[in-house]
């Protein structure tokens, strides 16, 4: 019996967090409160409390869980694919399918959560917020200097650059989406990223 209630309070806690992550890239993290996750669920307040203890605590929650469906869905697919270059470009074509697809209602979770927060005082949410984008940054850097490794792309480049560029025009890309509704910016960031690479090739 109570393994019962803890696995229907696990699913429970989970549903409350998938709504949430979809709230996210529309209304902010800060617009994610247990009030408005209520309604939207139709709980109540009282028992959605009793998953989350404070506004913060459902925050970095909402993070946690939009995490494990970034990595699940962009980053974890790309290690199938072949050391190197290969994985690199897996990488980037999981990325810019993710927002194109818009896994998170909205456009990227990431990029809403670096938008409102950028401009904020340290804390526990903006440091969440802060080592997700340190995290992904890394990635990309080590993509690229596996790529070098590889012998796929020029040892002289700059991996941080390289990295830099890359997140740029995928960034851009999703932008230009969310406010004009175009897929054809994704088109045009694979088509920039792809010269990119090849003009680094070896």
């Amino acid at each position: 019996m109570v393994d019962g209630r803890r696995e229907r309070g696990r699913r429970t806690r989970d549903s409350i967090l998938q709504a949430a992550v979809q709230l996210v890239p529309v209304e902010g993290i800060d617009g994610v409160t247990i009030g408005r996750l209520a309604s939207e669920l139709g709980m109540s307040k009282s028992g959605l409390f009793a998953h989350f203890g404070s506004k913060e605590e459902l925050q970095l929650a909402t993070i946690d869980t939009a995490r494990e469906i970034f990595v699940e869905t962009v980053v974890s697919p790309a290690r199938l694919a072949e050391r190197g270059l290969p994985r690199l470009e897996a990488l980037m074509e999981n990325w810019l399918g993710y927002m194109q697809r818009e896994v998170f209602k909205g456009g990227c979770f990431f990029d809403a959560v670096r938008s409102e927060y950028n401009s904020r005082p340290p804390g526990p949410v903006r440091d969440a917020v802060w080592a997700d984008f340190a995290s992904w940054s890394e990635i990309l850097v080590n993509r690229v200097k596996a790529a070098q490794a590889a012998g796929h792309l020029d040892p002289e480049a700059d991996p941080e650059q390289v990295a830099y560029e890359l997140d740029a025009l995928g960034g851009a890309a999703n932008v230009r989406f969310q406010l004009d509704r175009d897929a054809a910016w994704f088109d045009r960031a694979r088509a920039s990223i792809h010269a990119r690479l090849e003009a680094l090739r070896v």
